[in-house]
This record gives C-alpha cells, structure tokens and sequence, in this order.
C-alpha cells in the first residue's frame, strides 16, 4: 500500500521543483528555436562557409550526451582562470545559467537539423512559383520557404520539445531542485521509493501527455491544407508532407 500522507505532505515540494523544470523547459526551447532559425538557413545555404561551421556545430553537440556537455559548463568551464577573471564568471558561478546555457545549446542544434530537414523537403515546385512572382533572398525564405517548413517540421519539433522536457530530470545534477530532486529528497527522508518517484513519473507522464495534445492542436490547425479527403480504400495522399530528420537524442 501507497503511503498517501507522505505524498500529500510532499506535493508542495513537487509542485516547487515542477516550476523549476517548466521554467528551464521554457527558456530552452525559446532560445534554441530563435537560434536554430538562422542557423538552419545556414545550414542549408550552398556557401560552404556559411553551411559547415553550422554543420561542425551540430554534428559536435549531437555526438555528445547532453549531461557531459552540462557538467562541462558547470564544472569545466570553472578551471579556465582567463574566465574566472572576466565579466561572464558571475553568470558562470550560478546553476540556472549553465543549466540554461548547456540545455539551449543541446535543443538548438536537435532543433536547427529539424528545421534545415524540413527547408530540404520544400517541393521545387513552391519555390519555382515563388521566383516567378519576383520573390527571391530574404523574401523568399520569409514569405515562403521558412512558413513552409516550420509547419512541416511540427511533429518532429514537438518529439524534440518533449525530449527537452525529459532530460530537464538531469537539471538536479548541477544543484537545481527540479521533480526529480524532490523524488530524491523524498525517498532520502522516508525510504519510500514507490511514493517518491511514483509521483515523479505521474508530474512527467501528465507534461508529456499535455505537450502531446497541444502539438496535435497545432498540427491540426497549421497542417490541414496538407490532407484532404480519400476515397475508402484510396491510397496515401500525395499531399502528405514528406518526413524530416529527426536526430536520437542521447541524454
């Protein structure tokens, strides 16, 4: 049997580290998205100078765990002396910006791969029509290829956000007392493993569902000129959007 009186008294220290996680969730996934827009136009550009620096970065930040590259910006960057003396060294010091720092950095490289998949997959034929009209440069990936692509790149782009939400559970390594702290606290205190992770595992199984039906929202509203009706029987629709990359994302 559960002991609820434990889980009960433990709520207000869950609901605490449940705001910690959504708050670093939220600050990631906001600045890898605004990061990884510029980036994947790199990353797709057919100047070498532009695209392999990008390419450099993402192929590096994708072929290391995200807890290495954590512990590398929260203890490694602390033996450099030339950055204990600079300006950047009181945001260094402090758990929340290398946190913020190391999970922007990991979601931003996931994310820019997405987004320069889903520029690939753009029909030529759009962007024929485009220049056509007069459209070119800035023009062309502002009106039509850039729309274009983040509609398409949203059911991969949600498995990233959730991925990004589960690995916030490593946040407590650096200090942070985010849920998954607080089941540790929980079962160091009172020795009841089910009660203290068992409620960890309810808080991230009821996020991940909400994030879920959120992204089925908006991939009903922004993808349903890409489906139409079918005959029973009929084969799939060639307007079904072609797949884009989505990277494994190693933890």
């Amino acid at each position: 049997m559960l002991d609820w009186p434990v889980i009960v008294q433990s709520l207000p220290d869950f609901a605490a580290g449940l705001q910690v996680c959504l708050t670093l969730l939220v600050i990631s996934v906001g600045t890898g998205f605004v990061l990884s827009i510029p980036l994947a136009v790199a990353r797709v550009s057919s100047r070498a100078w532009l695209a392999r620096p990008v390419w450099l970065f993402t192929y590096v930040i994708r072929g290391t765990p995200l807890l290495v590259q954590l512990f590398i910006v929260y203890y490694g960057f602390a033996q450099f002396p030339a950055l204990r003396d600079s300006v950047w060294w009181p945001l260094l010091r402090e758990a929340w910006f290398c946190a913020w720092l190391a999970f922007a950095l990991n979601t931003t490289a996931y994310t820019t791969e997405i987004f320069a998949g889903a520029l690939r997959a753009t029909p030529s034929g759009e962007v024929e029509a485009a220049r056509a009209y007069g459209l070119g440069g800035f023009k062309l990936y502002s009106r039509l290829l850039l729309p274009s692509a983040l509609r398409r790149a949203l059911p991969q782009y949600s498995n990233e956000v959730i991925g990004m939400l589960h690995a916030t559970a490593i946040a407590s390594t650096v200090t942070l007392v985010d849920v998954t702290r607080v089941a540790r606290d929980v079962y160091a205190n009172h020795l009841l493993p089910a009660e203290a992770f068992g409620t960890a595992a309810v808080i991230y199984f009821t996020l991940t569902f909400s994030l879920v039906g959120a992204f089925k929202l908006l991939e009903k509203r922004f993808l349903r000129h890409l489906h139409t009706e079918r005959r029973p029987g009929a084969g799939p629709s060639p307007l079904t959007p072609a797949p884009t990359p989505n990277p494994a994302r190693s933890v």
